[in-house]
């Protein structure tokens, strides 16, 4: 049985952070960063049975036809990404009644749309693609078990002796689900996102404070292995992969490229770039 403070679960009987109860939820599930976003993904929805939001976390459920979808606000960041993740899986996996496990697990449908900066300038503002592969520069996987397929071991021990000078950092590699790929991400540009935990000295950006790594950005930028490279760069595509694979989930991240950091250009009409996206994975969901 999971206890009291390893489940929390609110008076009304819904999850802790998001919450939601388990009716709530569809087995597809959208995420955004921005709160404000969930509307932008919902107005398109022909019916919406439940709104809902705490801190946050801004969840909307509702049908395209026959489809029933959730979208959910993360918030910026990895950190939130553990507790939204988490949440989702508790919802369909575990009985709240019980607090077991159930015997037949749910895999749910995950795909991430967010914004991103690149790294090249083969990839302009106004791009969309989708991350082959997460590398995290966080520190999420180091809370959890964690192990790679034969595919992402290789990958990885050439990102261990292109970033061996990092000496504080570590970073994970995940693989995106091939079956959302496949049916989302089929014609769209791609390439391994890197997810970092913060906007300015983690993105290479200097304001006032000082980098520590002032290199950074170049060192993405040169990373290749056997034509796989850094493409973009953001903050939760690496924590939701992980630990979508940790519990079982399908997980896509659709990345809208709103900056480019290799001409360092921002985008004049990130609004209409982002809807548009929206509307793609919809329409392919």
């Amino acid at each position: 049985m999971i206890s009291e403070t390893d489940l929390i679960l609110n008076p009304d009987g819904s999850i802790y952070h998001l919450n939601l109860l388990p009716e709530d939820l569809s087995n597809t599930v959208i995420t955004v960063g921005d709160p404000d976003r969930v509307g932008e993904v919902s107005k398109y929805f022909d019916r919406l049975d439940y709104k809902k939001g705490k801190r946050e976390f801004l969840t909307h459920t509702g049908w395209i036809g026959n489809k029933r979808i959730t979208v959910i606000s993360t918030g910026i960041g990895t950190d939130n990404i553990d507790i939204v993740l988490n949440e989702l899986d508790a919802l369909v996996n575990i009985d709240f009644d019980t607090r077991l496990i159930k015997e037949k697990l749910t895999k749910l449908n995950i795909i991430r749309i967010g914004t991103s900066g690149s790294l090249h300038v083969a990839i302009p503002v106004g791009s969309v693609l989708v991350s082959d592969f997460a590398l995290g520069f966080d520190a999420l996987m180091d809370y959890y078990t964690y192990s790679y397929d034969p595919s992402e071991r290789e990958l990885q021990s050439a990102v261990d002796a292109h970033f061996h000078v990092l000496k504080t950092v570590s970073p994970y590699l995940t693989s995106a689900s091939s079956i959302l790929k496949e049916k989302i991400g089929f014609d769209l540009p791609s390439g391994i996102t890197a997810t970092v935990p913060g906007f300015y000295a983690p993105q290479g950006r200097q304001v006032r404070a000082k980098n520590a790594i002032p290199n950074f950005i170049q060192l993405l930028q040169s990373f290749n292995y056997k034509d796989q490279q850094i493409t973009n760069l953001e903050m939760e595509t690496a924590g939701i992969y992980a630990l979508a694979k940790v519990l079982g989930h399908q997980a896509l991240s659709v990345n809208v490229i709103l900056a480019n950091r290799a001409t360092n250009k921002f985008s004049s009409n990130p609004e209409q770039i982002i809807d548009k996206t929206i509307q793609l994975v919809l329409e392919r969901l």
